[in-house]
């Protein structure tokens, strides 16, 4: 079963929530894991892809946009509307709602911050699998 781990962070800023899934993304693949990086739409898609890139000055890590088809082993895809075109380690969530395909990954990260829509859509998933039993446990960052 899924393990998912809520990570909330202090301030209201996108963009903290962003880095912190970089850095997530990041110490997953030097681990050896194959990560997804689930957002809301293309353009914050192309935000993470950015970011993933600069977040860091001595950072590097393998990523690309998942576009539905094979993504030749590369560790860490991003992507909004389609799946993952094979199975992967750990799922980073960065959309309202939860991806219909998150429990076919061993672990999950949900990232929350102090903006109230954020927070209130955190709440209704942190509850969604709360009731289906899922194993969860919050980190205050």
């Amino acid at each position: 079963m899924t393990r998912i781990s809520f990570y909330v962070l202090k301030g209201q800023q996108e963009n903290e929530r962003q880095v912190f899934a970089c850095r997530l993304a990041e110490k997953a693949y030097k681990l050896g894991k194959h990560v997804y990086i689930h957002t809301q739409n293309s353009q914050q898609s192309e935000i993470i892809n950015q970011t993933l890139w600069s977040f860091r000055a001595d950072s590097f890590v393998p990523h690309q946009l998942n576009d539905g088809q094979e993504s030749d082993g590369c560790p860490v895809l991003i992507g909004h509307d389609v799946k993952p075109p094979r199975l992967m380690d750990l799922l980073i969530n960065l959309d309202a709602t939860q991806p219909l395909f998150f429990s076919q990954f061993e672990r999950m990260a949900e990232l929350i911050n102090d903006d109230e829509d954020i927070k209130l859509a955190g709440r209704e998933r942190f509850q969604f699998y709360r009731q289906r039993g899922y194993d969860l446990e919050t980190f205050r960052i």
